[in-house]
């Protein structure tokens, strides 16, 4: 059966990706595994539903736009220069050494040099996606190898980027049909340039100062669906118009939004908000990116999925694991970076549908960096695993106990309050027990959240409370207190248990919004909840009380109960 509509794709899509995501996550499995298997169900080449083959590469587009909006959005130079003396010709050797070797796979199947060139590009890169959440996972990202890894992708995805801008022109060169002689390479990349000159001259000049303002004016006036809509109209306008007025591509120009909104005091506000709509599209991109792979190319070219397999995994890994080790770095962070990096993702599939769409690579080309992705993904927590392994086994070069972040909690704390959330509330609320002397450790997810903590003086843990190897570093069986600071309120009972497990006698209160969140608190064993809502109509209620014309002898009941 055939459906078109938009409502079917969208439907089938987001269905598709949800049962077989959850699939791959209750198998351990990075939930992209799960979106790339909907999509080749939804695709043309497996019975049942077929998705609208002309639609979905368009939904695909506003993914790229929202997923190359989110790199620039947490684009971190910073991170960067910290390990550049390692990650920055790490990587470029790296990214070199897979070209090579993706390039020699594609003259043994007879194809073109540039072919093979963009072949090879799309099994360098590495997932962000899968990368981040396999650090996050350990607790590496704060550790100096966790640094390296982060750096190294942030080279990586530079890379692709710049490969993004240069292959429309070098389409253009190879381009020319029978007859005709081939454009000056001179004049076309010179023309290139030029154009990405223009647009990142606009962007820095005016962009830089209008999208600031724009966004400042917005949040003026408290209207949280203006603001997402807002900042939705910057990623797909610059987007649209940079590819219209300067004829760079849509990922350029959401990039590059990304990155002038980064500098922003909005940038948080921004991310948060505009989060679920990313995520929904990046879902929806990968499914596209699955409808369009062939899974016969597993049975009819089996011995050329499988070269395609050992470069990322075993070419990629070697060559990282020796640049690693000519750094003189210890054998731990050259096993990290190479099972961190032996996989591919979203750019690989980004940087293979262009050439596809430039007539640059066949589609063998596409359908083998797919079986790749899949493979590798589904291979790569398994490395971790025998990594964490060796770990545990205490060999010689690597510490037996898990690595710790800098600034490390002090090993000698107790009766502590542990704060969970560093945002409004638990900002105001770290300031009001530091100034008291109360020993404070503060857990939270977002960098400058945590930075900002440890700006203040508190010890700081980088992470989500419902990760046992997060709330392990708090030191919770130490503890006094813990107070959760965080709005919601499903995974704030889930901690609560999980630290009543831990420490029956803790003292536990946290936040709430209404009377059956804080039901569902207590039930999950917190010793108080407070309402928000409820305490600040107290308090301004105690201030009309106090004025001369109601004051007297009443009294207002509590806040609580």
């Amino acid at each position: 059966m055939h459906h078109t509509s938009l409502i079917a794709i969208l439907v089938a899509g987001f269905v598709l990706a949800f049962v077989f995501g959850a699939l791959a996550q209750r198998l351990r499995l990075s939930p992209l595994v799960g979106y790339l298997i909907a999509g080749i169900v939804a695709g043309p080449f497996t019975p049942g539903f077929v998705g609208d083959q002309e639609l979905a590469p368009q939904l695909a587009e506003i993914g790229v736009i929202l997923l190359m909006f989110g790199v620039g959005l947490h684009f971190s130079m910073r991170d960067l220069l910290s390990v550049r003396a390692i990650a920055l010709p790490g990587a470029i050797a790296q990214i070199a050494v897979a070209t090579v070797l993706g390039w020699g796979l594609s003259q043994l199947l007879g194809w073109s040099h540039v072919a093979g060139v963009v072949f090879g590009l799309a099994l360098s890169v590495a997932s962000t996606v899968v990368l981040l959440r396999a650090l996050e996972e350990r607790r590496l990202i704060e550790t100096e190898r966790g640094r390296i890894a982060v750096g190294w992708l942030i080279v990586e995805d530079l890379a692709m980027v710049l490969a993004l801008v240069l292959l429309p022109a070098l389409a253009e060169i190879i381009g020319g049909g029978a007859g005709e002689e081939p454009p000056s390479v001179l004049l076309v990349l010179l023309k290139t340039f030029l154009k990405v000159g223009g647009f990142v001259a606009f962007m820095l000049i005016i962009g830089r100062r209008v999208i600031p303002w724009i966004l400042e004016r917005v949040a003026g006036t408290g209207s949280r669906e203006l603001f997402t809509l807002c900042v939705l109209a910057i990623a797909l306008g610059v987007a649209f118009g940079s590819a219209e007025m300067f004829g760079v591509s849509f990922a350029l120009g959401a990039f590059f939004a990304g990155m002038l909104l980064n500098e922003s005091e909005f940038s948080h506000k921004a991310a948060n908000e505009t989060l679920p709509l990313r995520d929904a599209f990046a879902v929806l991109f990968f499914v596209s990116v699955g409808m369009l792979f062939n899974p016969m190319i597993l049975v009819e070219h089996p011995f050329e999925v499988i070269a395609t397999f050992l470069i990322i995994v075993l070419g990629k890994s070697i060559a990282a694991y020796a640049i690693v080790r000519a750094f003189g770095k210890p054998d731990s962070t050259a096993l990290l970076i190479s099972a961190s990096l032996a996989q591919i993702g979203e750019f690989s599939f980004i940087l293979a549908g262009l050439g596809l769409q430039l007539d640059i690579l066949p589609e063998r080309g596409q359908d083998l960096i797919l079986a790749g992705a899949l493979l590798s993904i589904i291979l790569n927590p398994l490395l971790f695993q025998w990594l964490d392994q060796r770990m545990r086994k205490g060999a010689s070069t690597m510490s037996s106990r898990p690595p710790r972040a800098i600034p490390a909690i002090p090993d000698d704390l107790s009766g502590h309050v542990i704060l969970i959330g560093f945002g409004r509330v638990g900002s105001e609320l770290g300031r009001l027990l530091q100034a008291q002397k109360v020993p404070l450790v503060v857990i939270d997810g977002e960098d400058d959240l945590v930075e900002h903590a440890r700006a203040a003086g508190l010890p700081s843990i980088r992470g989500n409370a419902a990760n046992e190897r997060v709330l392990a570093e708090a030191r919770p069986e130490r503890a006094n207190t813990v107070m959760l600071a965080i709005p919601n309120v499903l995974e704030a009972g889930e901690i609560i248990a999980r630290l009543r497990e831990i420490n029956p006698g803790l003292t536990i209160v946290a936040r709430a919004h209404s009377d059956n969140e804080v039901r569902h608190l207590l039930e999950h064993g917190a010793d108080g909840a407070v309402m928000a809502e409820r305490e600040l109509a107290h308090s301004l209620a105690e201030m009309v009380m106090a004025t001369p014309a109601f004051r007297g002898d009443r009294h207002l009941p509590p806040a609580s109960a």
